[in-house]
């Protein structure tokens, strides 16, 4: 299982490179099932890999223009408070057993894993339906709506470890009307900052198995680098779509296992 563990996570940054978002979706399913890590570290180690692959792939996004900074920091600093005191002081707080009642019982396994599970069906949704492109009409920075989305997704990683790349991008899109593939090289050096800081919160509060961490995230900067190269042959709808199915079935297979304990 480790090697097969191993193996996949190359696919982690394969995703990161080709779609911009989706490495958590990958990412926490490979850690709490191929490797046995308990969900809140496993969570913690995500964010790690997926900010670090994130960054290596927003740099020739960049090169090529497709970065906006400014955008990215006023999107990610209000996302970047609030995932740093949503790790630091939220996820530790949250008690073993949240609800007990005969023969019914609410870990804090079952809750992060089943909202990370139900964030992966609402993600799937768009991205199995969507037929071209994202675009918006919209050419106003709405900065207010920009700065709560920010918070929200902020809040989100922070509980579940997820980089939220598909919530990101099209809030991008709608919310300051950048153009898609913008939208998508934005979203990578957003993720990469809110993701590590945010991981600075579990350093304080958690060891860390460096050695391993350092593996996965190797791997899967590989595969960031590889999806980049393969972004060139594929076509984004496709891609989105044929990710959107999986992520489905990802998303049901995890919230069957928990509540069903199959």
């Amino acid at each position: 299982m480790e090697i097969i563990g191993y193996l996949s996570s190359i696919f982690i940054g394969v995703v990161l490179g080709l779609l911009g978002g989706g490495g958590s979706i990958l990412s926490i399913p490979i850690l709490v099932y191929l490797f046995n890590i308990e969900p809140v570290l496993a969570s913690a180690y995500s964010l790690f890999i997926v900010g670090t692959t994130s960054f290596v792939g927003a740099i020739p996004k960049y090169r090529q223009h497709l970065v906006n900074i400014r955008t990215g920091l006023l999107f990610g600093i209000p996302s970047i408070i609030t995932i740093f005191c949503t790790r630091k002081w939220i996820v530790p707080s949250i008690p073993q057993i949240i609800f007990e009642f005969e023969y019914i019982t609410i870990t804090k396994r079952i809750l992060l894993l089943g909202i990370f599970a139900v964030l992966m069906v609402l993600a799937a949704i768009p991205m199995i339906r969507g037929k071209q492109e994202m675009a918006s009409r919209n050419r106003r920075f709405r900065f207010l709506l920009v700065m709560m989305e920010g918070v929200i997704i902020g809040f989100l990683t922070g509980l579940v470890g997820a980089g939220g790349g598909f919530l990101i991008i099209p809030a991008l899109v709608f919310l300051t009307g950048l153009k898609f593939k913008t939208a998508v090289g934005t979203s990578l050096f957003i993720i990469s900052t809110n993701s590590l800081l945010g991981f600075l919160g579990d350093v304080m509060n958690y060891s860390m198995d460096w050695l391993f961490l350092l593996k996965i995230t190797g791997l899967a900067v590989l595969g960031i680098l590889i999806g980049h190269y393969l972004t060139r042959y594929f076509t984004g709808i496709k891609l989105r779509k044929t990710f959107g199915w999986f992520t489905l079935a990802m998303g049901c297979y995890i919230l069957a296992k928990e509540l069903l304990r199959f």
